[in-house]
């Protein structure tokens, strides 16, 4: 697959909630993922800790109120997306959140992540 072609299937599947299952057929095994620094989870490689890392921000939601996920906008290996989310936490109540996240893809894998977002 081409970065289009990536960055069209990983929307879809996320749009539709599949996102562990997406880690397991679009990512590359030596994925490197990044959040905002002094973040839980602020770097961490390899395909099975970023499908943990997801796993445990999944389980700590109780409810998903909304949110959305922008069509990707792709320029040579890279493609990004404008996410928002409305859910509430376990551990912190509910939260709005938005962020843009930056993707790499290599040989039809996505090889890296960065998540952007207020801190605030």
């Amino acid at each position: 697959m081409n970065t289009k072609d990536v960055a069209q299937k990983w929307t879809q599947m996320c749009r539709e909630g599949k996102n562990l299952d997406c880690i397991n057929e679009l990512y590359a095994e030596n994925i490197v993922s990044r959040e905002m620094p002094g973040m839980p989870g602020e770097l961490v490689s390899g395909k099975q800790n970023v499908w943990n890392k997801n796993k445990e921000w999944l389980d700590n939601v109780s409810e998903f109120h909304g949110g959305q996920i922008s069509d990707p906008v792709i320029a040579d290996n890279h493609f990004t997306s404008k996410m928002t989310f409305d859910v509430t936490f376990k551990d912190r109540g509910r939260q709005q959140m938005e962020e843009v996240a930056v993707f790499g893809v290599k040989d039809g894998k996505i090889a890296s992540e960065q998540f952007f977002y207020s801190m605030e």
